[in-house]
Formats: C-alpha cells, sequence, structure tokens
C-alpha cells in the first residue's frame, strides 16, 4: 500500500516558510519521497502502517495550510501514468522495494 501526503502551505512570512520546512523534513525523515513539489509518498506494508504513519503526520501538523492523505494499493499505485518527463529515480527504487516484501 502506498500513502500520499499533499500540501498547500502559506510561506509569505519567516514563521511560514520555517514550519514548511520542519513539515517537508518531517516526511522525508519519515520515509517519504517526494514525487513533486508538496505532494509526497511512502510506501507502507499494510493498513497497521498506513495508520501509523497517518498518526505521525498528525502530529506534526503546521497550525496553517491545507493537507490532505489519501493511500493508495499497489495496483492502483502501479497503474499511475507519468504523462510528461520520467519518473524520479527514487520512485523506481521503492517500486524495486515493494518486491522484497
Amino acid at each position: 500500500m502506498w500513502i500520499f501526503v499533499l500540501f498547500d502551505l502559506p510561506t509569505k512570512t519567516k514563521k511560514d516558510k520555517r514550519k514548511y520546512t520542519d513539515f517537508r523534513r518531517f516526511l522525508l525523515k519519515d520515509g517519504f519521497i517526494m514525487m513533486q513539489f508538496s505532494v509526497y509518498a511512502r510506501i507502507c506494508k499494510g493498513d497497521d502502517s498506513i495508520e501509523t504513519h497517518k498518526k505521525r503526520v498528525k502530529e506534526h501538523l503546521p497550525s496553517r495550510g491545507n493537507i490532505r492523505m489519501i493511500s493508495i494499493t499497489d495496483l492502483q499505485y502501479s497503474k499511475m501514468e507519468t504523462l510528461v518527463g520520467e519518473k524520479k529515480e527514487e520512485e523506481k527504487l521503492e517500486k524495486k522495494q515493494l518486491l522484497l516484501f
């Protein structure tokens, strides 16, 4: 399974920029990869792992902005199309890692 975090956070003030940076760093430390600007994804072993990471994201929410999470199955993820450009190296590696589970 995959969990996606999509967000739009304000960056007008220094305080807003710091909160944005802190949230982004948290996502990276928690194993998420950046698929696009403000779109991060992480592979999880199952529903329990999904719930664990949802809880962690909720614990690190900035006070302002718009954040959404969605989880999808590996089959749904495999049907995603990249229309312009190529998949990032991290995306390719994550799919190979999936085969190890």
